[in-house]
């Protein structure tokens, strides 16, 4: 349901879409006809082998799923197109594991995998483009910057999508700006459970400017609504800068990020909280060495304040071990360092966290993520992944993981 308050915020982008209509744009198809049967199609494979052993669960969790996908983009008609998705996931040779959201309510003794079985209509869209413009209504995917506030959870296999409108503006003159509404968020749980849908009257603003030889520079607005989970409801603003450049040879990169989140709309408490990001990298030939620190404000004395990122692709952040995909109430602060690059048509990452609460200064752990992957030939891949956490404190039990995952594009 559209709310007034929120089609405000949608204005300008219906303004800049009915100024796109007025001009004719090169047609790719002559009729929609055509625009079907010249479409494109494709399909692919991901298997995964995913291996817990967490503290204090009675046994290990061994998810074996394969992930089937076929995408289906018609051609240009008059600048309008049709994009639809859908997935579907199978265990293979087992389901030692618990699924998470509610999907295996009798799989308790297991470590979450959060990888149910079923099927899924992924995205379904209308889409029409003209010049540095883009409108998309349906169900697609969002995904903003790094997606650490707004992304679409790709590493698992049913991934997260919106159904909503959302405009895209992106000009030659390093101005871009994205506008979204979303009704309804489809979470990685599936439509099974209540957990895999919530409700939604969210709004998101994304503007970025490149600057020649510098970066560039980010300002956001997101307020999020969850009509199904009022404690995922809040109010985020923020500015980031990111950027590479060449000294003597090397590359260095840099990403400084700053917001402040509060309560909104139907949120059950009055909270406010601060987000502090800086990422360094510097190029070593064919390896790259990076760093950050990343802090998550909290309130150790007082529950459902600290600052969360509800609609994030959260196993990028944090560690593999996804020890924190909800922040504590003390808040977090990850300090990490790590070494990638490639050796040959492999390519390899390593890299180490220390954790602790943002509010009280207890420990809360270490990490160490490792992975190896390469393609095998023009349509396959092969990724080993691992991770272990060792804990500092009773909260958060030791946890290792492993993963072998087999792709197949065409």
């Amino acid at each position: 349901m559209f709310r007034k308050s929120n089609w405000n915020l949608l204005r300008p982008a219906v303004a800049v879409l009915s100024a796109m209509a007025a001009v004719t744009p090169v047609c790719a198809a002559e009729s929609i006809s055509e625009a079907i049967s010249e479409g494109k199609a494709k399909l692919d494979f991901r298997y995964r082998l995913e291996w817990v052993d967490q503290d204090p669960f009675a046994e290990d969790a061994t998810a074996s799923t394969l992930r089937a996908r076929v995408n289906y983009t018609t051609a240009d008609y008059q600048g309008v197109n049709f994009v639809v998705e859908f997935d579907y996931v199978a265990e293979l040779f087992g389901d030692e594991y618990n699924a998470g959201g509610g999907n295996t309510p009798n799989s308790g003794q297991y470590p979450v995998v959060a990888d149910p079985d079923g099927d899924d209509l992924n995205q379904a869209f209308i889409q029409y483009s003209h010049g540095d413009n883009r409108f998309r209504a349906g169900r697609q995917r969002i995904i903003l910057d790094n997606a650490r506030f707004v992304g679409n959870v790709g590493w698992r296999q049913n991934p997260q999508t919106y159904d909503g409108l959302s405009f895209v503006h992106e000009g030659d003159n390093g101005l871009a700006f994205t506008v979204a509404y979303i009704g309804n968020t489809n979470r990685i749980f599936g439509d099974d459970v209540p957990a895999g849908d919530h409700g939604h009257d969210t709004t998101l603003l994304n503007i970025s400017k490149q600057f020649k030889n510098a970066g560039t520079l980010t300002a956001y607005h997101y307020g999020i609504e969850n009509e199904d989970a009022a404690a995922l409801s809040n109010q985020t603003i923020g500015l980031r800068f990111n950027g590479t450049r060449k000294m003597n040879e090397r590359s260095f990169g840099y990403t400084f990020e700053y917001a402040t989140q509060e309560d909104h709309a139907n949120s059950p408490v009055n909270f406010s909280a601060d987000y502090y990001r800086v990422d360094l990298s510097v190029g070593l030939g064919s390896a790259t060495l990076y760093a950050g620190y990343e802090s998550l404000e909290g309130d150790h004395l007082s529950g459902g304040k600290s600052f969360r990122t509800p609609l994030a692709t959260l196993h990028a952040f944090n560690g593999w071990a996804d020890k924190f995909l909800s922040t504590p109430d003390a808040g977090l602060e990850d300090g990490f360092i790590g070494l990638r690059g490639e050796a040959g048509k492999w390519s390899w990452n390593a890299l180490y966290h220390d954790f602790s609460a943002q509010s009280g200064g207890v420990a809360f752990g270490t990490e160490i993520d490792a992975s190896l992957s390469r393609k095998l030939g023009e349509h396959y891949g092969l990724l080993l992944k691992a991770a272990r956490f060792d804990s500092d404190n009773p909260s958060f039990g030791d946890t290792t993981k492993l993963w072998v995952q087999l792709t197949a594009s065409f």
